[in-house]
C-alpha cells in the first residue's frame, strides 16, 4: 500500500499538494534500526543486535542492509569485549600461581581480551578472583574475489571487514594458522629493517603472521588502497580493524583463504 503525505506549511500561501511514497517496508525496518540505535547508546548491546538482527531476517530488500550489517558487526565486537554473561563465555575462579598469560593460554584467547571483558587495566590478579572468560574459538576467512575477512566463531558471523589481497591474484589460497603476533612490527624491505614509526613502514600497526612463510594479516600506509588486489600477497587492513582484530585473535586461530 502506498501512503500520500501532504507536506504543508502553516501561514504559507496555498500550494499544491505534494504526493509522497513511503515504502512500509522501508518505514518499519528504518523504525526498528532507529530503535536499535537508541539502544546502543546506553549500551543494551544484546537487545540491539537482536533488532538488527531482525531486520536482516524480516526485510531483506531494506536499502540500509549494508549499514545494518557493519552496525551488527560493532556491536557483537562490543558483546565480546563487554562484561556479560552469555552462552560464549564462562566464569572463572583464578587459581594459585595463574597468570592472565597462562589463563589466556588454557582457554585459547588473548590476555588483552580478558583484561578489557574484566575491566584490568593491569596484569595483576589473585588468586579467587572470578574472571569472565570468552571460550569460543574464533575462525577467519578471506575472500580474494570479494576483498573481505569475515571473522566467525562457532560458525556465526562476528564481523565482516574489508581488505586488500594481492596483486595478479598472487595471495595463495589454502588453509592456514595464525603462528606470530607483533604489535607496531619492523618491515624488513630487501634485508633492510624499517622501523615501525618510520613512515615507509607498510606493515601498519599489527602483524599477524601465518604459517605460510612470509604471508600474514597486517596493516596498512594506504587506507585509500583497501578493497583492492594491491598487496605483494599478504593481506592488508585498515590500522583501527587489524587492531582491534588482533584484540581478540589468538595464536593457533585458523584462517582460510579463497578464491
Amino acid at each position: 500500500m502506498l501512503t500520500g503525505l501532504l507536506v504543508s506549511s502553516v501561514g504559507a500561501e496555498p500550494q499544491q499538494a505534494v504526493q509522497t511514497t513511503v515504502n512500509p517496508l522501508e518505514s518499519a525496518a528504518q523504525k526498528l534500526y532507529d530503535q536499535a540505535s537508541t539502544l546502543i547508546k546506553s549500551r543494551q548491546w544484546l537487545d540491539a543486535a537482536q533488532l538488527l538482527q531482525q531486520i536482516l531476517a524480516e526485510y531483506p530488500e531494506y536499502s540500509g542492509r549494508a549499514r545494518v550489517e557493519k552496525k551488527l558487526g560493532d556491536v557483537n565486537i562490543q558483546v565480546i569485549r563487554s562484561d556479560l554473561s552469555i552462552p560464549q563465555t564462562t566464569s572463572y575462579a583464578v587459581q594459585e600461581g595463574e597468570t592472565i598469560g597462562s589463563i589466556a593460554q588454557k582457554f585459547a584467547t588473548t590476555e588483552t581480551l580478558i583484561k578489557v571483558s574484566n575491566g584490568l587495566l593491569s596484569n595483576t590478579i589473585v588468586p579467587g578472583k572470578t574472571l569472565r572468560i570468552w571460550t569460543q574459538p574464533f575462525a577467519i576467512h578471506i575472500s580474494k574475489a570479494k576483498n573481505t575477512l569475515t571473522l566467525s566463531t562457532n560458525g556465526e558471523t562476528v564481523k565482516i571487514y574489508p581488505v586488500a589481497t594481492g596483486a595478479d591474484n598472487i595471495t595463495p589460497p589454502g588453509e592456514f594458522t595464525i603462528t606470530s603476533k607483533l604489535e607496531n612490527p619492523t618491515w624488513f624491505k630487501k634485508g633492510e629493517p624499517i622501523p615501525p614509526e618510520d613512515p615507509r613502514n607498510a606493515l601498519g600497526s599489527r602483524w599477524l603472521g601465518l604459517n605460510e612463510t612470509q604471508y600474514g594479516i597486517h596493516g596498512t600506509i594506504q587506507p585509500d588502497l583497501i578493497g583492492q588486489q594491491v598487496s605483494h600477497g599478504c593481506v592488508r587492513m585498515l590500522n583501527k580493524d587489524v587492531e582491534e582484530l588482533y584484540d581478540l585473535v589468538p595464536i593457533s586461530a585458523k584462517v582460510s583463504i579463497t578464491e
